[in-house]
Parts: structure tokens; sequence; C-alpha cells
């Protein structure tokens, strides 16, 4: 296989990183995705830098063997606490979402107050933080935690009373802040963001990383001259560490198309 045709590896904590790979898919319809979802190990967002470490040094193995020219890290917990020390091992190029949902609430503010919600780990590390000041160290900003936003996406609770209550609460802290732009921290988050508007107002401005990660890769596969060609074989892989058909239920309720197969592979032994 040439380069250019080699899939893009993706891999995620579990289920919340599709939406990451649903937005390569949308803008970089050229492309094949190899998709893995660590279902088996979630959540990340409780585990410390030398776990999330280990555990995406092990992913990234087996992505490895599937060939691919790129990886995306679509779990933030991993691209907070893994990505600078992944980058220094591998040849081929990897990228987080971190940095461009990052960059562009830096573009999009007037206020110079941004949010970012995400899980403990996310918010814990002041990744966001770090690297916002160090585009603009005139700009505050406020994190928080909502570990779960999480398991209620995953329970399929998008548009539900408990999840709007429980919403509420969260954001009552950010809405004092006076903050003109929110970042969705954690990859499942972009799944409530009709929830999320709603409580924030119009005056507050959502930054989706993943759709920013997704440009962001394509910008990179051009610098690189790795894009595919056109016309060429589109195939999407996915594969799980754990609980396919629950994660292949999931997955069919947010994909822009059926997945027929999932495959669970031992993680562990890579």
């Amino acid at each position: 296989m040439k380069e250019c045709n080699a899939p893009i590896g993706v891999f995620d904590s579990g289920v919340g990183g599709l939406t990451v790979a649903r937005e390569i898919i949308r803008q970089l319809p050229n492309e094949s995705v190899v998709y893995f979802g660590d279902t088996a190990r979630v959540p990340y967002g409780s585990k410390s830098r030398d776990t999330i470490i280990r555990y995406s040094r092990q992913i990234i193995h087996f992505l490895r063997t599937k060939n691919v020219k790129a990886i995306v890290i679509a779990c933030n917990t991993a691209s907070a606490f893994a990505l600078d020390t992944i980058e220094k091992e591998l040849e081929i190029p990897v990228i987080g979402v971190v940095k461009p949902g990052a960059k562009t609430a830096v573009e999009t503010t007037k206020n110079k107050r941004i949010g970012v919600i995400g899980t403990e780990g996310t918010i814990r590390s002041a990744l966001y933080t770090e690297y916002i000041q160090s585009i603009d160290p005139t700009i505050e900003v406020v994190g928080k935690a909502c570990p779960l936003f999480c398991p209620l996406v995953e329970e399929g609770m998008l548009h539900d009373p408990v999840t709007d209550e429980i919403a509420a609460r969260y954001l009552k802290d950010l809405q004092d802040e006076n903050i003109d732009s929110l970042i969705l921290g954690c990859t499942h988050y972009p799944l409530l963001r009709g929830t999320v508007a709603k409580i924030m107002g119009s005056g507050v401005h959502l930054v989706n990383p993943a759709y920013e990660t997704a440009l962001e890769l394509g910008r990179l596969l051009q610098q690189k001259q790795i894009c595919a060609e056109d016309g060429g074989k589109v195939e999407h892989a996915f594969y799980v560490s754990d609980a396919e058909e629950k994660f292949k239920d999931f997955a069919n309720s947010i994909m822009p198309f059926q997945i027929e197969l999932i495959e669970q592979i031992q993680i562990e032994s890579y």
C-alpha cells in the first residue's frame, strides 16, 4: 500500500473519540480510519499519568500493526498526559485534541476569558490553561470538571431531564465567570452541545475540539504530502478492548453510516 493511501489511526478511552472519527470522516472523505476504543479500561480521567502513557503506548503499538500513516489521540486526558512523550517516540505524525481546540478558543475570545469543561484528569492537568497562556498570557482560563457527562452520554441520555439538571449544576459556576468561549474539553461533550448551549446562552461561543482536530489533521497531511488520493478505496475499521456489542450500538447511533463489524482485541498483549 502506498503511504498516502494508508489509514489514519484514531484512539480513545472508549466511545467518545467517535466524535473525532466522525469529523475526520466528514471533513476528509478520502481518508480511511482505524479506530480503537479502550472500553475495557475506560475511564481514563481518573488514572495517573504513568498509566495513561502505558495504555497509549500499547494502543499505538497495535495501530502500527495496521500500517497507519498518522495517529490522532482522540482523548483529552491522553492528549494531556501522553502526547508529548509519544511524539518523541514516533516517526509518523501524531496529534491530540487539546491544541486545535485551545487555538480556536484563543482566536474566538473577545474578553479574554475562556472556560474549559472536561474530565477530572484533563482539568487537573491544566494543559488547556498552559497552552492557551503560552499563546496569550493575558487570557484567563476557568476549568470545570464534569465527570458525570461521560456516563450520561454512554447511557444514551443526551436529551433527558436528569442530564439537563446535572449540566445546570456543573455549569452554574461558569455562568458567573463572564466567559465568552467554552471548550468542550472531552470527546463525549459535543454530543451534549445543545444542552450546554441552552444553559450558557448565545453570548458564549462553544469550541468543539473534534471539529478543529479534523481540520488540523487535514493541514498536517497536506504539509507531509501524505493525503489519500482521490478515487482510492476508503475503508474504516473499528476495534475495542471489551463490550463490542455495546460499542456497536452507540457507534451506530452517532456515525454517518452503519458499522457491521467491531473486533475485540487483547490490548494488554501489545
